[in-house]
């Protein structure tokens, strides 16, 4: 850090990652949990990636919005569990301010292009269920290209000013960071001047995204509750069933940032609450979204079961010859 005039601030050209306090000691073991989880998530999401991909019979808006998901649950893998091997295995704690700035961004954009596609998959739901009849000609393929757009535009929109808001802030009292990677709401806390913007901006970008997105999964729930009802019990029980997955997703992705946000803003809370929230918020849903989907999607599964059979066979064959 460099000196100013000012004794209890200055200017900072990096910041200092931590990985979990007080127990250093198990560093090598927690790196091989990091290391074991990325690549359950990126061996499970380019699995689903190239069924979807090779399998014409799933080439559907079901199948499409879940192909979306698992190249950002991908993305984010990456974005944060190799840094965080690197924190545990290599000490590797330090980031440059601009480094930590760009991450910071394609944490937070990411994570937002994730809540849009929650949603998307929420009202491609809601329309199989309440307007089957109409459900190709609503979710044609150019109104799926356009939800997509229209959700990268607003991430963008919403996004790009967090790092530039924290850029003009000029003095920081420290450059610890309590996590493994650069979040907003963490790292505002260590500036010397009025955050007060970063506060208010970082509210507003949790309800015109999350909120508002929490809102249309919600109401596309109710309305699926509400045509189930009128069922008969054997067809509610198939509409409710091809929900079951959904709905496994949105609450892996939504529990832990609620709790995330709660204890950020909560004075004096406990760091390690926070550190526990923010590991989960971005290392569950894309470990866990793809056993998911393997799971409790019969297609995906059937897929995976004949891709593994069709492999053994060839290798058998192979073995033969």
């Amino acid at each position: 850090m460099t000196s100013t005039n000012n004794s209890t601030c200055s200017h900072i050209s990096y910041f200092t990652l931590s990985g979990i306090p007080h127990l250093e000691y198990l560093n090598f073991w927690l790196g091989l949990i990091v290391i074991s989880m990325y690549i359950i998530a990126v061996a499970g999401n380019a699995t689903v990636i190239y069924i979807i991909k090779v399998e014409q019979e799933l080439h559907e808006p079901m199948y499409i919005f879940l192909f979306m998901l698992s190249v950002l649950d991908l993305l984010i893998a990456t974005t944060i569990m190799p840094q965080m091997l690197s924190i545990f295995w290599f000490a590797g704690h330090q980031i440059t301010f601009n480094m930590c700035l760009t991450q910071m961004f394609f944490l937070h954009f990411l994570s937002a292009l994730e809540s849009g596609i929650l949603v998307a998959m929420a009202v491609d739901r809601y329309v199989a269920i309440c307007h089957p009849l109409r459900y190709t000609a609503i979710l044609t393929h150019q109104n799926i290209t356009k939800i997509s757009l229209v959700n990268i535009a607003r991430g963008m929109a919403v996004m790009i000013p967090i790092p530039l808001i924290i850029k003009r802030l000029p003095l920081w009292r420290s450059n610890n960071l309590i996590h493994s990677y650069c979040l907003h709401q963490e790292v505002m806390k260590l500036a010397c001047a009025d955050i007060g913007p970063n506060i208010i901006y970082g509210m507003f970008v949790i309800a015109s995204v999350m909120g508002i997105d929490s809102v249309f999964i919600s109401i596309s729930y109710m309305l699926i509750v509400k045509a189930v009802v009128c069922l008969v019990k054997e067809s509610s029980l198939k509409a409710i069933s091809t929900c079951a997955a959904h709905i496994c997703a949105v609450l892996a992705y939504y529990i832990p940032l609620i709790g995330l946000s709660v204890v950020h803003r909560i004075p004096n809370s406990d760091p390690n609450l926070r550190i526990l929230f923010g590991n989960i918020y971005l290392l569950l849903p894309p470990v866990i979204n793809p056993l998911i989907y393997g799971i409790k999607t019969k297609q995906i599964r059937n897929r995976l079961v004949k891709l593994i059979s069709n492999r053994k066979i060839g290798s058998k064959t192979s073995q033969d010859f």
